[in-house]
């Protein structure tokens, strides 16, 4: 055995590991232990909600509203609205460009993040929630779906990765996710609706959950299967692209699990600097020393798990 505790993921091919390491620790930074009034609290949020927002906060809210333009249709009409912060046309649109960039790291990190929760899980249900303004404001329906969701996975156990958007048309509220719901552990009942879609402009069929249907409002839960998996994958980061919004994630959903990896189930090493392992497909996983089997879904249920 020659790499202990190593962090593991799939990256659609083959398992990586990532070899830990022993990094000295940053000091850690003095705390202030005096204590803070109410009054301090309030004045610092009051300040907060006053101050302007900074360049970045801006582009982000141009690059937001304007995510539905053709990317240099969009470009133009960002750099258009900040030129007044700048003192010529070029420093905006170096800003722009310099932001657009980020945006792109930012896209691709995740991405990356995303792909390696979503292999290290089971998932069973493509779901979504739409707003209903007969039943609730939008902070209301945000909030209570938000908390509905993070109590069944504290209770029962569902796992979801998700993402908030509008709909282009009238601009609803929606919230789309992949789910894993375990066996005994729906709450309601699964009941199917038959409704017209004015998009589509045709009669189509939905599965709705009752308790979200009354508490909610229309709702879609689909059965998925492993070998759909890319392709509702790619369904959920169209909505991550054409938002921008953040993903959401149920809380404690790992990224890698942990295993002792021996020198004879490593492939060969990459990455920068060579840092990387990759691992045969069929390498054994250990445990503090203990032989748990060959890797599996079955086994990697048993290993510790890290983010």
């Amino acid at each position: 055995m020659s790499y202990p505790r190593t962090k593991i993921y799939h990256d659609g091919s083959h398992y990586i590991g990532i070899p830990e390491t022993h990094r000295p620790k940053r000091p850690k930074k003095e705390v202030c232990k005096g204590k803070v009034s109410q009054a301090d609290n309030n004045e610092k949020t009051e300040n907060k909600k006053s101050a302007k927002p900074t360049l970045k906060e801006e582009f982000e809210r141009l690059y937001k509203e304007y995510s539905n333009s053709p990317k240099t249709e969009r470009n133009q009409k960002i750099v258009q609205e900040l030129i007044p912060k700048f003192k010529d046309e070029e420093s905006a649109k170096a800003f722009v460009e310099n932001n657009i960039e980020r945006m792109k790291r930012n896209r691709l990190e995740k991405l990356k993040r995303l792909m390696r929760k979503v292999r290290l899980q089971q998932w069973n249900y493509f779901l979504t929630f739409t707003y209903d303004n007969q039943k609730h404001n939008e902070n209301s329906f945000k909030k209570g779906l938000t908390n509905c969701l993070n109590h069944l996975a504290n209770r029962k156990g569902w796992k979801y990765i998700g993402v908030w958007e509008r709909s282009p048309k009238n601009n609803r509220l929606h919230f789309h996710c992949i789910a894993y719901i375990p066996d005994g552990q729906m709450i309601g009942s699964i009941e199917k609706h038959s409704d017209y879609d004015t998009v589509s402009k045709r009669m189509q069929e939905t599965y709705q959950n009752s308790h979200f249907l009354e508490k909610y409002g229309r709702n879609d839960f689909q059965e998925i299967i492993m070998q759909e998996m890319p392709y509702v994958i790619s369904y959920l980061i169209k909505y991550v692209d054409k938002s921008g919004e953040r993903l959401v994630y149920s809380r404690g959903l790992p990224t890698y699990f942990i295993s002792d990896i021996f020198d004879d189930d490593i492939a060969c090493f990459y990455g920068i600097d060579d840092r990387k392992l990759l691992l045969f497909d069929n390498f054994i996983c250990m445990d503090e020393g203990e032989i748990l089997g060959t890797v599996s879904p079955e086994v990697i249920s048993k290993l510790p798990k890290a983010n």
